[in-house]
This record gives C-alpha cells, sequence and structure tokens, in this order.
C-alpha cells in the first residue's frame, strides 16, 4: 500500500481547501444563487434568491477583516490571516464580479482569495483578468469521463471545463479539480487524475456526495460505508500513481476518514470553526452543506454571530461524536463529515454515515 508522506499536508494545514490550516478562518461566500447550470446533485434549492447589492458586499469585506482582527487578539501567537473561498451559484453571472475582486485585491494583507466556478464562463480574456487581480487559485468540478460528467452536469460542460482549465493554466494561475463521488461515478475517479496530470493542473481533490437541496434526488446514490472505503482505494491508488510519474499535480487525500486509507494526519472538520458559510441574501451557515441558519449579517455583525451563536460554540467545543467514543482518533477526527451526518440523521453531532469502522465495530483501541 502507498501511504501520504509525514510530511503531507493534513486538511488543517492547507489554506486552500475546505478545513484550513491553523492560523487562518475561511469565509466560503455564495455571492449569487444564479446558475447557468442544473446539476444532479447541487446543494441549492433554489437559484433566484435576491443578492446583496455590491455597497453591502462591501461592507461584509469590513466585517469579515474585524472578525480577522478579533481572532488576531485572541491567539496573539498565531499570525491570522483570511481566505476567502468566493462562488456561486455561479459567480462570473455577477455583472459587478470584477469590481468586487477588486476589493479582495485591495485587502490583500488581510486575506487571499480564490475562486470555485463551474468554469464554463471562463475563457482567454478572463482568465488573463483573474491574473491580474492576483487570484490564488481557481477550482472547477469533473465527475468523471465525458458521458459521466455531462449527465451530472449537462451536455457539453465536460469540453468547456478543460478549455477553461487550459485557459487558467497558460495564465499561470493555481488550479484545482473537484470531484463529487457517488455510486455513478466513483470508479472513474483514476480517470480524472490522469486528465489532470495531462492538463498540469495544481491539485485534484474529492469528497463525498451530501444528499441536500437538488442532490437529495440521488440520496439513494450515496455510498455505503463499504463502498466508501472502496473510493478511498481508489483515490490511494491515484495518489501513488502521481507519485510514481513524478507529476506535479497532487492528489489530495486530507477529507473525511481518508487518512484511515491514505494515511497522513486525520482530518478536522472545521465548520463553525475556521470555516463559515455565507449565503448570497447574508445568511450565514457553518457551511454551505451543513444549512443551518445562524444569522444575517445584515441584522447582526459577523464577530457576533461567530462568537455567540450557540452551534457555532458548540462545533467548536470539539466534543467527541456520538458513536466515536471508543475510536483511537476520536479527538483527531472529530467525526468525520459532519455535514453528512446532519443531511442523513439530522444531527452533525453524531459518527460519519460512511465509516466503516463504526459500521464494523472495528474502532476499539
Amino acid at each position: 500500500m502507498c501511504l501520504l508522506n509525514a510530511s503531507s499536508p493534513s486538511s488543517s494545514e492547507v489554506y486552500d481547501l475546505p478545513g484550513n490550516r491553523s492560523g487562518s478562518m475561511v469565509l466560503q461566500w455564495h455571492v449569487t444563487e444564479q446558475c447557468n447550470l442544473r446539476c444532479a446533485h447541487c446543494y441549492q434549492e433554489q437559484f433566484s434568491t435576491d443578492e446583496l447589492t455590491l455597497e453591502q458586499l462591501c461592507l461584509i469585506i469590513d466585517q469579515f477583516k474585524y472578525l480577522l482582527e478579533k481572532l488576531q487578539i485572541n491567539n496573539p501567537a498565531t499570525k491570522m490571516h483570511g481566505l476567502i473561498n468566493v462562488t456561486g451559484g455561479e459567480p462570473f453571472l455577477r455583472k459587478d464580479f470584477f469590481d468586487l475582486l477588486e476589493n479582495y485585491r485591495e485587502n490583500h494583507n488581510y486575506f487571499s482569495f480564490g475562486i470555485l466556478t463551474n468554469g464554463t464562463l471562463i475563457d482567454e480574456n478572463v482568465a488573463r483578468q483573474l491574473r491580474e487581480m492576483k487570484t490564488a487559485y481557481v477550482q472547477v468540478s469533473l465527475e468523471g469521463s465525458q458521458k459521466t460528467n455531462d449527465a451530472i452536469r449537462g451536455n457539453g460542460t465536460f469540453n468547456r471545463t478543460i478549455a477553461a482549465l487550459e485557459h487558467l493554466t497558460a495564465q499561470g494561475i493555481r488550479t484545482m479539480v473537484a470531484f463529487t463521488a457517488h455510486r455513478g461515478n466513483s470508479h472513474e475517479f483514476l480517470d480524472v487524475v490522469r486528465l489532470a496530470f495531462d492538463l498540469k493542473v495544481s491539485r485534484v481533490w474529492a469528497d463525498r456526495m451530501i444528499p441536500c437541496g437538488a442532490g437529495m434526488s440521488l440520496e439513494e446514490q450515496g455510498l455505503t460505508p463499504e463502498e466508501t472505503r472502496d473510493f478511498f482505494e481508489i483515490m490511494n491508488a491515484a495518489y501513488c500513481e502521481s507519485q510514481e510519474r513524478f507529476c506535479n499535480t497532487e492528489v489530495f487525500m486530507g477529507r473525511a476518514l481518508q487518512f484511515l486509507v491514505g494515511g497522513g494526519e486525520p482530518y478536522r472538520c472545521m465548520a463553525g470553526d475556521r470555516l463559515v458559510a455565507l449565503q448570497a441574501n447574508g445568511d450565514i451557515y457553518p457551511c454551505r452543506r451543513m444549512p443551518v441558519r445562524i444569522g444575517n449579517l445584515l441584522e447582526t455583525p459577523l464577530v457576533d454571530l461567530y462568537e455567540k451563536n450557540a452551534l457555532f460554540q458548540k462545533l467548536r467545543r470539539h466534543e467527541v461524536s456520538v458513536g466515536c467514543e471508543s475510536c483511537t482518533f476520536k479527538k483527531k477526527c472529530r467525526g468525520g463529515l459532519k455535514c453528512l451526518a446532519h443531511a442523513i440523521y439530522g444531527n452533525p453531532f453524531l459518527a460519519d454515515p460512511g465509516c466503516w469502522r463504526v459500521s464494523e465495530g472495528e474502532i476499539s483501541d
């Protein structure tokens, strides 16, 4: 078995993925719910919610900066830095999107930013503008072969996504490919990774489908614990191939439970702790895939919601999840994928539904 090196980054140390390094704070900012696609597994329920004006968005940037300043005061020994993952919907559908990015660039001393997009609206000119804005990275999604991807994301999206990656890499922008695994596509992950090798993508990572929003229709396609383990074996094989080929594409295995197969430091869910999600109308969630409304930034400042909300406080206490009490990794893993537990059980503090150690009674020390 090929395992991650001891020096491989854990999810808590990587600044550009959900589950960030210690000393940083991630704001996943959904600036619009408009989208030109209707992906089968999308976690959105609607695509027309009122969005905030550019002026309101800029005021929220000030709120995020103030939260970072408070966190720095509370953690004087740690250099605090923010990260904004700006997304949608499809963020490029906002007419003032580049005006917002300009504001991000002007605040680079406080935070960096990346863009999560379906990629279909990125041409050579857009890629050039993103380079000029000093975009840290752009993430797009691929779900398998052209046939599989287009069945999930829409006809023609595979080729348009590939074209976007080519435009981005030509401009020297760091690129990432996200893969959402379920029964219908998990066996195609290695094919996506090999394509990423050819395209010189910076990183490929995968997470499991969460049955919420439009994705509720695919609930029966969710991976069982045994299928979850099998998928992680496929991921590990892809990681090993990347090492054998000495390529620059990283196959990242720093998500929930993946360490049980690939080794490395256990993943820790950072929802409500070092990760919060902001909706297009100003609502705050612990995570976009844990759609629990905490409040709205037009009514209550971000720092107040972050510090005083009971759910955020409980998530930050890092209590052992129910079902994990006897597990060797209970304090580091913290229950695995909390948004999946919330989607399946209605409770994020139960053990990851995909954990085979729980389902097979293998969690004794």
